[in-house]
């Protein structure tokens, strides 16, 4: 089981708020969020309730500061859901579509993809079907930007997820989490 705290202010100080599953609206607990530590398993946190806007991966250890938060491209002091990633040992194992509803050219990945470009001459990702595993998108190839998460099942449309993002690179979540 995964357990996370979200604090208001610096070196977890303030009010907090402790979450051991998934959380869609943390906006009745706290104002906002300054430092987090995670301390089992790994959590998405999303800057929007319901889990959209924004998303940023959280493994274990300490974030003590907002500083350290914007190193991993936070741009805010706020923190609206959180979703706790499932532990996972297992194979991998999606389908990237061009275009939503599955549509357009289809790509298989097993395993991390620096840059969908490069690898499968395909611009742009809009859908996909996650077979097996847990995936994060980043906006940027060599796994950089803002990033998606994306758990078993099929994502028809990503804009319909809550983002207008260009998708370039995908990794596995290898993490136990």
């Amino acid at each position: 089981m995964g357990r996370i705290i979200f604090y208001e202010d610096r070196n977890f100080q303030g009010r907090s708020y402790e979450c051991m599953s998934d959380c869609s609206d943390m906006t009745s607990y706290l104002s906002r969020c300054n430092s987090i530590r995670v301390e089992s398993g790994c959590f998405m946190i999303y800057d929007g309730t319901d889990f959209m806007g924004n998303q940023f991966f959280m493994r274990r250890g300490e974030y003590p500061d907002s500083q350290r938060l914007m190193g991993m491209g936070m741009m805010s002091d706020f923190i609206r859901s959180c979703r706790m990633i499932p532990p996972y040992r297992g194979s991998y194992r999606m389908r990237i579509y061009e275009k939503e509803n599955f549509a357009g050219q289809m790509s298989e990945l097993m395993e991390d993809c620096e840059s969908i470009m490069d690898r499968f001459r395909m611009s742009d990702c809009q859908s996909c079907n996650v077979m097996d595993g847990h995936w994060l998108m980043y906006e940027q190839p060599h796994f950089r930007g803002r990033m998606m998460y994306m758990m078993p099942g099929e994502h028809r449309s990503f804009r319909d997820m809550g983002t207008t993002m260009r998708i370039s690179s995908i990794k596995r979540i290898t993490d136990y989490c």
